[in-house]
């Protein structure tokens, strides 16, 4: 084989079933695929927690009515997008894991993060809703049976105790089933401040307490819903993980022992915990691609938690790279005309003519795409 052939090597061939098994071994590195929960685990504690949202979101409407409190209905309201929430989790998990096939090369991951999408979205939408009506109850606050609310709150935090418990056992590494624990935990934040204005109303009289806690859970709600759409929009627009910095690994790949250049480098997210990148590596004339496809490889899997990885890897040519001065850099002066972020190298003009490699990893503005021809 000429060395200045081509090398791309696509890595961990046993698929993203077998990857996301893996995650803890990477969870060290805050990139993982999770903690180690089985999905057919996060099922049963998903289910676990449906049934008592379901069970005491029945009896919470009905006190709600009878004591005129707009927490409490607020309260079932939202238990009621809990339980949506969950069953919605719980579908998305099926969907997702159906093998690749057809056109869908990664499966349908990513209906994961339509869902928890769909849960940010449904909570943004409820603080609205009653933020409005906590101001008006605020203005006009009607009576408020005191407690009713007291006893019904101190029940549903019982309930909604359980019911987070059971979901933080699950893989919130995972948008969906974060999702799903963020309408629980805002739920069990809203029985808390309920139960609270029960009680102020019951031993004061002083009605707009309820209309208050409600404008404290609708905060609580917007928090999360932003929370939740941010990440998933991320995930839909294909941005880097949170945490990882595209410019830094590729600061880091050039600065390695032969790399001469790394440029088309694009670092995005298949669903939540799951991190894919590819990369053109250009090695200096002379060194092995193989194994420094591997040293790639490692450094990402070891450093960034990142296993699932496409490199091309080539062979530079001395003299096939045209460089010029420019403050004291190299800028590249041959690039694509569609852009693909920046470069980074670690080269002078002479090492270019000489193919040896530099030790200094350096980045452009520009962005380069050099085509390494293969010879027969």
């Amino acid at each position: 084989m000429s060395e200045n052939r081509s090398h791309e090597r696509h890595h961990d061939d046993r698929g993203p079933d077998h990857r996301h098994d893996q995650a803890g071994d990477a969870a060290g590195h805050g990139h993982g695929h999770g903690h180690g929960v089985s999905g057919d685990a996060d099922r049963r504690f998903l289910s676990g927690a449906l049934v008592l949202i379901v069970g005491f979101m029945a009896v919470e409407v009905v006190i709600g009515v009878i004591a005129g409190s707009l927490a409490l209905i607020s309260d079932a309201g939202h238990m009621l997008t809990d339980a949506m929430a969950i069953v919605l989790a719980l579908v998305a998990m099926r969907i997702a894991a159906r093998p690749p096939r057809g056109g869908f090369t990664y499966g349908l991951r990513r209906a994961e993060i339509i869902s928890a999408q769909a849960n940010g979205i449904t909570l943004l939408l409820l603080a609205a809703y009653f933020s409005y009506e906590g101001i008006r109850r605020l203005i006009e606050p009607p009576q408020v049976e005191g407690l009713y609310v007291v006893a019904t709150g101190l029940a549903g935090i019982a309930v909604n105790v359980g019911a987070t418990w059971l979901l933080s056992k699950a893989n919130r590494s995972s948008l969906n089933v974060e999702g799903a624990f963020q309408h629980i935990l805002n739920d069990l934040y809203a029985f808390i401040a309920t139960t609270l204005a029960g009680l102020v109303v019951w031993l004061t009289g002083w009605s707009r307490a309820d209309a208050i806690a409600a404008l404290v859970v609708a905060a609580l709600m917007l928090k999360a819903g932003w929370g939740l759409v941010r990440d998933a929009g991320r995930v839909f627009m294909e941005a880097a993980p949170a945490g990882v910095s595209p410019a830094g690994i590729g600061r880091q790949i050039a600065a390695l022992d032969t790399v001469v250049e790394v440029h088309d480098l694009h670092i995005w997210e298949v669903t939540s915990g799951y991190a894919a990148l590819s990369a053109h590596v250009l090695v200096a004339p002379g060194a092995d691609c193989h194994a420094a496809r591997l040293t790639v490889e490692g450094l990402l899997r070891d450093e960034h938690g990142i296993e699932h990885t496409t490199l091309q890897v080539d062979h530079a040519t001395p003299g096939s790279h045209a460089f010029d001065d420019d403050g004291g850099l190299r800028r590249l002066v041959q690039h694509c005309p569609d852009p693909h972020g920046p470069t980074h190298h670690s080269l002078n003009l002479d090492e270019v003519a000489t193919g040896n490699g530099g030790e200094a990893a350096h980045e452009t503005p520009v962005s380069s795409c050099h085509t390494s021809k293969a010879v027969p």
